[in-house]
This record gives C-alpha cells, structure tokens and sequence, in this order.
C-alpha cells in the first residue's frame, strides 16, 4: 500500500504547489498590469504561465522523486524523462520573456518616435533578433537533451575532435543556406529594406510583409505572396520606395492628335487634382514629350504623400482627362488619317507604234 500511496502524494503536492505559486504569480502580475496599464510588458509575461507551471511542477518532481522509492529500473527512466521535460519548458519560458521584453521595448520606441520609416526599420531588427534569440536557446535546449544521455557524453571528445572537419564539409554543403543567414543579418542591420517598405522586385510591386533569417515576403496589390530568399535583396537591384521620404512623383501618358488642346488640358489637370484627395498639393504640371507624324505624347506630372495615393491620383488623371477629351474636344483623341492616292504614270505601246498615256485614278477616301 505505501509503494502506491508514497508516489501519489508526491506527485499531488507537487502538483497542488505548482498551481498554488502560479496562480500567485498571475495575480501578481496582474496587479502589476492594472498599475501599469502603458506597458504591455506584464500581460506580456502573463502569456508565459503555461511553461512557468510545466518548469515549476517538473522542478519540483525532479527534486522529490526520490522520496517516491521507485524501483532502480523506473527511477532512472524517470528521473531522466524528468530532466528532459524541464530543460524543454525551460527553454520555453526563456523565449516567452525574451519576446516580452523584446517587444516592450519596441512598443515603447514605437510611441517615443513618429517616424515610420524608423519603426519599421526597428520592428525588422527586433523580429530577426528574436528569431536569433530563439534559434539558440533551442539549439542549447537540444544539446542540453542530448548531452543527459550518457552514451552522448562518452561521444563528446571524439565530436569536437572532428568538429573543424565538419564544419568544413557542413559549410560547403549548406553554403546557399549561410548566404541567406548572412544576407538576412546585413538586411535587418544594413537597413536594406524593413518591413511595410514598397518594393518593386521582377516587375512586381509590393509591401514586404514578414522578413526571416533565409527567405522574405513580399504581399503583392493583389494580395499574392511572392516569397524569395535574402540574398536576392544583397545580389540584385531593386526599387524601394519607402526609402528616405515616402512622398513620390507620378507620371500619366496621353497619345493625341497633333491638335490637342495642350493649354486648356492643363487647366483641367489643375481642376482634377484640387478634386483628388490623394493629391498632396506640391506640384503639378503637363508639356508635350515627343510626337510622331500621326500624334503626340503629352505628359502629366503629379504628386502625393506616398506610393498608394500615388497610384490613385494617376488612374483619376488619367481616367477624368480621357473622358474630358471624349466630351469636350473629340478630335483631340488620335485618328488615322488617309489622303487619295495616285499612281504614276505608265505608257502601254499603240497598235500603230505611238504611245498611249494612261493614269488610273483611285476613289477619293478622305479622312477617317
């Protein structure tokens, strides 16, 4: 009876204590919460009770098992399933405070500085420093796992005898895998490009949505995700339109006939824009670009405070503009134009040896 008691109630106190000193510890992070209602950083740390609990109540029992008097057979199994647990959850809990502190420290350098192209230079550091932060304490939680094995620690000379050679062989063998580590570290600190950054890649224009330490994410305007890794942002040119200010120049192209308006356009292009929003009221103007012998190009410059109202002010430039022409100066809009044509002249011989002139003359077709 006192081999199935003994056990039980080692278990159950250390059970009962760990709900007791972690339902103590929530409600004194709690009250640190409502204290401190600006920052997120206790309700940050809130979020960690679970491996708090799992690292207490393995604590706990890797510390009193012994008084269990198991048989040898199940007490080493158990003891060693014991520390495995804990080293895990350990690990666990280190990456939540991390993130929490991590990520008080943003949310309060996000509300000191209104730059925007600052925060989210800031925002893509601190993610990619968490993702290292969290990269080694896994990799220390696993070795720690392995090395409670003693077969592992019998093996561990002969590893770092060898280590230099696999180092060696490893870094040819992952060599595009530490290109993109690299290039990831040179992004997140060369402040290459940070996240919510308007990027035009291969054609396409985009935000960058997440950044990770090997491959980057660009959420297209038509919400498909082109997914590439780093070292394209280190090797290959790209436009970033969010670098320095993010206020942008536009252009809109019109192909007209050779008698367009160009004065009276550019009196309708100032009464678009004061009924556009999106326009931010910098600059404005139109001049004729180029001609062909059937038209010519006319040009609109406008501005707005960033990349999307850019590309609204455009499309109403160009959409009121056409419409205007249509309605109010039709034979402004680009026409083919055809005269009559005459062939030159031949002569065909007579029957008598003199010659015959003769011209074909072609309909008159005018001007369509």
């Amino acid at each position: 009876m006192e081999n199935v008691l003994r056990p039980l109630i080692v278990v159950g106190s250390s059970v009962l204590l760990t709900l007791a000193l972690g339902w103590a510890t929530d409600r004194l992070l709690r009250k640190a919460d409502e204290r401190n209602p600006d920052s997120p950083l206790w309700e940050l740390l809130r979020r960690g009770r679970i491996p708090y609990q799992v690292v207490l109540c393995a604590a706990l029992l890797r510390g009193s098992y012994d008084q269990a008097q198991l048989s040898e057979q199940h007490h080493t199994g158990i003891g060693r399933a014991l520390t495995l647990v804990l080293i895990g959850s350990t690990a666990w809990l280190l990456i939540r405070i991390a993130a929490a502190v991590v990520e008080t420290s943003y949310s309060r350098y996000a509300r000191v500085h209104r730059d925007a192209a600052r925060v989210r230079r800031v925002r893509t550091q601190v993610e990619l420093i968490m993702r290292v932060v969290s990269a080694i304490v896994i990799v220390m939680a696993i070795a720690s796992m392995l090395l409670t094995f003693p077969a592992m620690r019998a093996a561990g000379a002969s590893l770092l005898a060898s280590a230099g050679i696999l180092g060696i062989v490893a870094g040819v063998a992952a060599q595009s895998t530490l290109s993109n580590l690299f290039a990831g570290l040179q992004i997140a600190f060369g402040d290459m490009v940070r996240i919510g950054d308007t990027v035009v890649v291969d054609g396409e224009w985009g935000t960058v949505d997440e950044i990770t330490l090997t491959f980057l994410t660009v959420r297209t305007w038509d919400e498909r995700r082109i997914t590439m890794p780093v070292s394209y942002f280190t090797s290959k040119p790209f436009e970033n339109w969010s670098r320095g200010t993010p206020q942008m120049t536009g252009t809109v192209y019109w192909y007209l006939d050779h008698s367009a308006p160009v004065e009276a356009m550019r009196e309708k292009l100032r009464d678009i824009l004061r009924g556009c929003p999106a326009w931010d009221g910098r600059a404005y103007s139109l001049q004729v670009t180029d001609t062909t012998p059937n038209t010519v190009q006319v040009r609109a410059l406008v501005t707005a405070k960033d990349a999307d109202d850019i590309w609204t002010v455009r499309v109403a430039v160009r959409e009121q503009m056409i419409t205007w022409l249509s309605e109010k100066h039709p034979y402004a809009l680009p026409r083919v134009n055809t005269s009559e044509a005459v062939l030159p002249p031949y002569r065909v011989p007579s029957p008598d040896g003199a010659s015959l002139r003769k011209a074909y003359e072609f309909p008159r077709t005018g001007r369509g």
